[in-house]
């Protein structure tokens, strides 16, 4: 299996100038730049996928949970939470702050 092989491609005359000006401003070869480039976007487009492959799941998840009468409505659950937000807030405070004036109390 060879170790390295030659990539052709190819681009408008500005932006392989701006490229090379770069990559060279950078101190790094083109090589370089373009292997790091690729192996960027590869990681990017995995992470997209597993992301959309788990997104896919809980879906699919909600949706048969949904069809076999699992679950709650959403009703329920804005019910529950609003219940969680009140309990973590506390007790209302009645007071009032008064903006009208910008002087301190003495």
């Amino acid at each position: 299996m060879l170790k390295e092989v030659v990539f052709t491609t190819k681009l408008e005359w500005d932006l392989r100038a701006d490229f090379m000006a770069e990559a060279d401003a950078a101190h790094r070869s083109a090589s370089q730049v373009l292997r790091e480039l690729m192996r960027e976007f590869i990681q990017r487009q995995r992470v997209a996928r597993d992301y959309d492959e788990f997104l896919r799941t809980k879906v699919e998840a909600g949706r048969a949970s949904k069809r076999a009468s699992v679950g709650r409505s959403i009703e329920e659950v804005e019910a529950e939470f609003a219940a969680r937000r009140a309990l973590k807030r506390g007790p209302e405070c009645e007071c009032q702050l008064d903006t009208r004036s910008s002087a301190r109390p003495d």
